[in-house]
């Protein structure tokens, strides 16, 4: 399950990476195509945290995409449109990977995935690899429009709130990876739930939109 896991994390990660490089190369911004990030090649979008916590407790990140601000087009809602990118690829390769269940064609007949009854070959592990790829992509995307620092959230948030606002959250950006960290091992160590009870209902709500399931 670990390698399963593992791969399904990556999928979502290049894409969620890639999604970001794309959309500031199209709204005027070449920096990550110089720096090599504009491709869906997972070593360039691996962090060495994120990597390790992916091996270690099952959930992690990638790199994060560098952005020049300046450069963009539509100014502050242009970089709420890159840091939204990524999330939004990972919703769109659920919604249509989803279909291959919807359909048919691979079989999902548990409320929880990873308790799903998946038919024995071939069949049974391409099920198993589309459910978990699918799981993470909603749990990626719902996770990172969380309006905390270094998550996609604080860029959106930053893009739209009205200027003044916006430079008052702005300068929480030099705490926000330590409370991050701290939220995350305080959730790990104490199973208290933080961040499940804040983003599985709306995990919940999109599993059950594309497949009439639950995760959580």
């Amino acid at each position: 399950m670990l390698g399963t896991t593992g791969l399904a994390l990556l999928v979502a990660i290049t894409i969620h990476e890639f999604s970001h490089a794309l959309a500031a190369y199209l709204l005027g911004d070449p920096l990550a195509r110089r720096l090599g990030r504009l491709t869906l090649n997972p070593i360039r979008h691996l962090d060495p945290v994120g990597t390790v916590l992916m091996l270690l407790v099952g959930f992690g990140w990638g790199k994060p995409v560098p952005v020049n601000a300046s450069a963009l087009k539509w100014g502050r809602h242009g970089m709420a449109a890159a840091a939204a990118a990524g999330p939004l690829s990972n919703l769109i390769t659920a919604s249509l990977l989803s279909l291959l269940i919807r359909t048919g064609l691979l079989e999902l007949s548990s409320p929880f995935f990873f308790d799903a009854p998946f038919a024995a070959g071939l069949h049974g592990l391409l099920s198993q690899m589309v459910a978990i790829i699918i799981f993470y992509n909603i749990i990626l995307a719902v996770f990172n429009l969380i309006p905390m620092f270094p998550l996609d959230g604080s860029g959106v948030a930053l893009g739209l709130l009205p200027t003044m606002a916006a430079r008052s959250f702005a300068r929480l950006e030099r705490y926000g990876p330590a409370l991050l960290m701290t939220v995350i091992a305080i959730d790990t160590f104490t199973r208290i739930g933080i961040f499940s009870g804040i983003i599985g209902p709306v995990v919940n709500y999109i599993a059950r939109l594309l497949l009439n399931q639950r995760i959580f």
